[in-house]
């Protein structure tokens, strides 16, 4: 089960569904909105495993990039108002708040 939730700090506004499913072994896609992105602002993707801290997942300003753990792979659109991480084989401890910034 995965969740992620709305984030905002300062001008740079993002918004997340409230929650995504899906179960062990079939790839998921999580996305974030950035409708007041800025032409330098990166986009960042954490996750908070329960009871730790936020951990920095991937980072990119434009294009895709891979993700080695948990493999899968960061997509930003073109106009980069929007982003999508894929986690292609979750498992169970993959299980985690995932915050876009």
């Amino acid at each position: 089960f995965f969740i992620s939730l709305p984030v905002a700090a300062g001008r740079a506004q993002v918004q997340q569904e409230p929650s995504a499913e899906t179960t062990e072994g079939t790839g998921i896609n999580i996305t974030c909105s950035h409708a007041n992105i800025q032409t330098r602002d990166i986009i960042y993707w954490y996750r908070q495993l329960p009871g730790r801290g936020p951990a920095f997942l991937v980072s990119a300003h434009k294009g895709s990039k891979e993700l080695r753990d948990p493999p899968g792979r960061l997509w930003v659109s073109a106009d980069r108002r929007s982003s999508a991480l894929w986690l292609a084989r979750p498992r169970r401890g993959d299980a985690a708040v995932y915050y876009c910034a």
